[in-house]
């Protein structure tokens, strides 16, 4: 963990909805996928793991749904062990994996119909409630139609719906819109802004950028198994250290020499190496910016293939944070 990530105070409060703490996850063979992570997440609000595929996330909520059974440490829903309580922890938990869990010979509606039964919803209740869901998801005319007639976005959204049915007080969603066109991406941004508007509290797992800045209150970056930094973005960005300017240096060559120079350009504050790419801070971006790149053009055998400034995104942060892409 880097000592300027963000790690604000996870005292539980009254309104903490999930518990973690120094969770950890081991598998057959000494594989360690959850190295001893902490978080809380609160009512009403949106928390995200950002990382890359094998990074501990699906281990992680997996753990929280009962469906792994943590090493060690604690996981608590609204004050229920996951271990010692499971049925309580199912009971206020909707969990949608990333995998679709659809019968292609059911229809929208028969598949509603049999989630609200294994919660032992009261029929008449179960009827009320699969019609709310259908009209929230947008498949109310669609309904009796099988499966198999869906398309990818319909049955991300259907899949969404089953979890809702017994009005869970936390939603965990693993990768919700991964696979899915934009349009039912935006739909489904929407369905989650409302439902955090309602108090439920909403874990997803992610490795888009633009979905945990969209969506999420607080963001954990979580990489091989622990997690790096977390916070809000602006308490992210903050431990950044200002402005950035980023060169993806494409096939040019760097030498130690050259990034010795690079720093004492007037307004670089530090500068980093990270894989083909440059990373400098700085107060004012636009300032540097324009140096770096004059620089470049006349010392560098080659020009780099990119050059952007401002205040850092995720992408950025994440770079920094874990040393790497969050693709690579």
């Amino acid at each position: 963990m880097t000592p300027d990530a963000p790690q604000p105070s996870e005292t539980p409060t009254a309104t903490t909805t999930l518990e973690v703490t120094d969770l950890v996850k081991e598998y057959k063979g000494g594989l360690q996928a959850v190295k001893g992570i902490s978080f809380t997440v609160h009512e009403g609000e949106i928390f995200a793991f950002l990382g890359p595929n094998g990074a501990g996330k699906t281990t992680t909520i997996r753990t929280i749904a009962t469906l792994l059974r943590p090493t060690s440490g604690t996981v608590r829903v609204l004050g229920h062990d996951v271990v010692t309580e499971p049925d309580a922890v199912r009971a206020s938990v909707g969990y949608v994996p990333q995998e679709l869990a659809l019968d292609r010979y059911l229809s929208g509606r028969q598949h509603m119909e049999l989630s609200a039964r294994l919660y032992r919803i009261p029929k008449d209740e179960a009827t009320r409630r699969i019609d709310e869901l259908l009209t929230l998801v947008g498949l109310s005319d669609r309904a009796n139609d099988g499966i198999k007639k869906y398309s990818g976005g319909m049955k991300k959204r259907l899949d969404i719906a089953c979890g809702l049915i017994h009005r869970p007080r936390l939603l965990i969603l693993d990768e919700p819109t991964q696979g899915v066109d934009i349009q039912t991406r935006y739909k489904i941004w929407g369905f989650v802004a409302n439902l955090r508007a309602q108090g439920t509290s909403i874990l997803l797992t992610t490795h888009d950028m633009e979905e945990a800045e969209h969506l999420a209150d607080r963001i954990a970056i979580i990489d091989h198994g622990t997690i790096q930094a977390r916070g809000t973005r602006a308490e992210l960005q903050a431990s950044y250290g200002g402005e950035m300017v980023k060169v993806d240096l494409g096939q040019a060559e760097l030498g130690d020499d050259d990034l010795a120079a690079l720093q004492t350009l007037h307004g670089a504050e530090s500068v980093e190496r990270r894989g083909r790419s440059l990373l400098f801070a700085t107060a004012s971006a636009r300032s540097l910016a324009p140096l770096v790149s004059v620089w470049l053009e006349q010392r560098l055998d080659g020009s780099p293939r990119s050059l952007s400034f401002g205040p850092p995104g995720l992408d950025d942060i994440f770079l920094k944070i874990t040393g790497h892409g969050i693709r690579d």
